[in-house]
């Protein structure tokens, strides 16, 4: 009897052994699997990744203000309308003193995506944001001051109808390129006055962006066409301006 009571006791305590050594195993492999095995980046990107492959929005949307909602993930607001986004590796975020740069400067720096969640985490960040799939291939920092005004409007120049996001007004002379929807028009005095483009802006050619130099008529180009022509520095033009944002350019002839 006693002989075979030690052998149960035996046999009891190697099956509690054999339990705890299994649970021990499982718990390594479920803390591999959610721990240290995926990363937020990781998360991040392929979160972005199922963006894409289910699709997503697509557009412009200008004068936005865009906030931060969790890693890598954004929404812009414009309109009225609330969009959420993504940010990936290779989208091109520019700043113009708020999230990066300096704001009395009159070029754009490009930015990290760190800088611009510091930013949106500490308010809403005034911006253009172009979404492709529901991803942002731009976000680009509105350029203002105090109240809202364009820091780059030129002293004394004409600011009749001023708005809450920048410079109106009419200018003739040459226009350069900036940013991706940004550019600059200098005047004969050499006073540079910065400007958007915007869906709806007109951009009217005779040659030198698009059209044809020997034609009666001005042709409609698009905005590729106007950076193409806007990087080469020969482009002369007329650009209205209206809360800091191009209505209409009409190269000159």
């Amino acid at each position: 009897m006693t002989t075979l009571r030690a052998r149960s006791v035996l046999f009891a305590a190697a099956a509690v052994a054999g339990t705890l050594l299994m649970t021990a195993c499982q718990s390594d492999d479920t803390a591999g699997s959610t721990g240290a095995g995926t990363t937020t980046e990781e998360t991040v990107s392929a979160q972005a990744a199922a963006a894409t492959k289910q699709g997503g929005v697509s557009g412009t949307f200008s004068g936005g203000e865009v906030a931060y909602l969790a890693p890598g993930t954004y929404t812009v607001t414009a309109g009225g309308k609330e969009q959420q986004f993504w940010i990936a590796e290779d989208t091109k975020i520019w700043g113009s003193g708020g999230v990066c740069g300096d704001a009395a400067g009159q070029a754009a720096t490009q930015c990290t995506e760190a800088q611009l969640e510091k930013a949106a985490r500490a308010g809403a960040v005034d911006a253009d944001v172009v979404l492709k799939d529901g991803i942002a291939v731009t976000v680009t920092e509105r350029h203002t001051g105090d109240g809202g005004a364009d820091d780059s409007a030129p002293s004394g120049e004409d600011t009749a109808g001023q708005g809450g996001d920048g410079v109106s007004g009419t200018w003739l002379g040459t226009v350069s390129y900036l940013a991706p929807g940004k550019y600059t028009v200098s005047d004969l005095k050499d006073t540079q006055q910065q400007f958007w483009i915007a869906e709806d802006t007109e951009i009217w050619g005779v040659g030198g962006m698009c059209g044809d130099a020997e034609g009666q008529t001005a042709t409609q180009c698009t905005e590729a066409e106007l950076e193409a022509a806007a990087k080469a520095g020969t482009l002369a033009a007329e650009v209205e301006i209206t809360d800091g944002i191009a209505t209409r350019i009409t190269e000159e002839g």
